[in-house]
């Protein structure tokens, strides 16, 4: 069965973060030779300042309610093909027990048709096994490709409201920075307002 945390990584970007400023600042002085008067000049400092931010998403994953309740709902999904299967796997070694019982008393003929009997029931259960993790496989890329979608799609927005340059991830799973500034860091901001959203759609 697959482990339905193995896509979590699809909300994390891991995208190294970075912080560029550049600031020129320009001084110049002349003196006359000739006059008791001085005259200064001085270039003005320019600064531009790129509006880059960070979003922890290990925090985002674990606040936002959206992302909550599709991972509950995949748990769920997993539990009940694990309990589905558990059931028909005991009923079959059950049945495997009872042959080991009868065979010493069976003719080969019974023996053979039992025995293949078990064998087809055996081939059952593994397709089932293999079908069920295919289909949490597929929902759990769906459901979590949704999540990204509805992510990224709010970040264009929130990013162009307050004119953010760059939106970048940090996360502990995949640590491609090795330090932020807090100071850029917008998690509660965005999961805030995602979660916010995600109110309204419930209703």
């Amino acid at each position: 069965m697959s482990n339905i945390f193995s896509t979590l990584s699809k909300v994390t970007l891991g995208v190294a973060i970075s912080v560029a400023a550049i600031s020129c600042n320009q001084e110049g002085k002349s003196t006359g030779a000739t006059t008791s008067k001085d005259s200064t000049s001085a270039n003005t400092s320019s600064t531009k300042v790129e509006k880059i931010v960070y979003i922890n998403s290990d925090s985002l994953s674990q606040k936002y309610e959206y992302f909550k309740d599709i991972r509950s709902k995949l748990e769920a999904k997993v539990k009940k093909a694990q309990t589905d299967l558990q059931a028909k796997s005991q009923a079959f070694q059950r049945e495997v027990a009872e042959y080991q019982q009868k065979a010493p008393n069976l003719s080969a003929a019974e023996r053979q048709a039992t025995e293949e009997k078990l064998a087809r029931k055996q081939d059952e259960l593994s397709r089932l096994d293999q079908n069920a993790s295919s289909s949490i496989q597929q929902d759990e890329s769906a459901e979590f490709n949704n999540v990204y979608n509805k992510i990224t799609e709010f970040l264009k927005k929130h990013a162009s409201d307050n004119g953010y340059t760059l939106v970048l991830t940090y996360s502990k799973s995949n640590p491609t920075v090795l330090y932020a500034d807090s100071k850029l860091e917008i998690t509660n901001e965005v999961v805030k307002q995602l979660n916010e959203e995600y109110k309204k759609e419930k209703k």
